[in-house]
């Protein structure tokens, strides 16, 4: 996935305005107009870089040349150079925050949803790692974006990319079966039906009744075997997706995997990302005047 560059543009100068405000008043005061600048970002522990399509196109915005750079979904290793940049001192300093904000929360959601994909591949399990909904309001592009970049699935993107029935739905709708009657009504053929279920007898109505996704919710991994056995005596395990969600975590991850679901999903994967540790550091100085 990778937005059209002018409306990301468009996104990433009202990230800068809200840093900068009405100018960076100790550049301005500590930097003499005309200062030009080497820099480099340089990460301080290993990552999978993410974002730097997104930065290099808000450098290019402010007059900034970016030298070179590593290829965004790369490991680089602490101390690496992910960016070379070249331009006015003050503009470089008055957009380092924003730029290495993109950066490290990207590569933090990319090296974690990684580290996910490889411990469950590693493990002979062909499940996908996937994200969810929760991110961090204005964030949702980059932070799917960044969990394609790791490796991972990025979900709905949106409430109008798939019909996904939840607990609430269900109490209001007076059952997994009436539920999805009144959604199949107005959904389009080309959208997938998922039904989030909290026992083995609701995975079978929304199988029974039509849902293309059937997401064991909560469950433990006991449950969420005992779920997919109900499935397969009925014969309806290869007529559903199924996914695994909540309360999964890399330490568990495994445990899930080996109940062999299509999807595992994790809303920690951004909602709780941990930030890649990154710098911006001037390796040159020279003056116009």
């Amino acid at each position: 996935m990778e937005m059209p560059v002018a409306l990301l543009r468009e996104k990433l100068i009202r990230f800068l305005r809200e840093d900068v405000g009405m100018g960076d008043i100790t550049t301005e005061g500590v930097v003499p107009t005309g200062t030009r600048v080497r820099a480099q970002i340089i990460p301080r522990e290993p990552a999978v870089v993410a974002g730097v399509s997104e930065v290099k196109a808000l450098l290019e915005v402010l007059g900034i040349n970016v030298v070179r750079s590593v290829g965004d979904g790369e490991e680089v290793r602490p101390g690496s150079v992910v960016m070379e940049l070249e331009g006015e001192g003050r503009t470089i300093l008055a957009a380092e925050r924003t730029a290495l904000n993109i950066l490290m929360r990207m590569s933090g959601i990319a090296t974690a949803v990684r580290e996910l994909v490889r411990k469950v591949e590693g493990a002979g399990f062909r499940v996908r790692i996937a994200a969810t909904r929760k991110t961090a309001p204005g964030l949702r592009y980059f932070d799917k974006r960044a969990v394609a970049l790791g490796g991972g699935d990025t979900h709905r993107l949106r409430l109008d990319d798939a019909v996904l029935i939840k607990d609430n739905h269900i109490v209001i709708a007076g059952g997994v079966r009436e539920a999805i009657k009144r959604a199949r009504v107005i959904t389009s053929f080309a959208k997938k039906v998922e039904v989030e279920v909290r026992t083995p007898e609701e995975a079978l109505s929304a199988a029974e009744s039509g849902a293309d996704i059937v997401m064991l919710d909560n469950m433990t991994p006991e449950r969420v075997e005992e779920s997919i056995k109900v499935l397969e005596r009925h014969g309806l395990r290869d007529k559903v997706l199924v996914e695994v969600s909540g309360g999964i975590t890399k330490d568990n991850i495994l445990t899930y995997a080996k109940r062999r679901p299509d999807i595992i999903s994790l809303g920690s994967l951004t909602h709780s990302v941990q930030a890649i540790d990154m710098s911006l550091k001037v390796v040159e100085v020279r003056s116009d005047q």
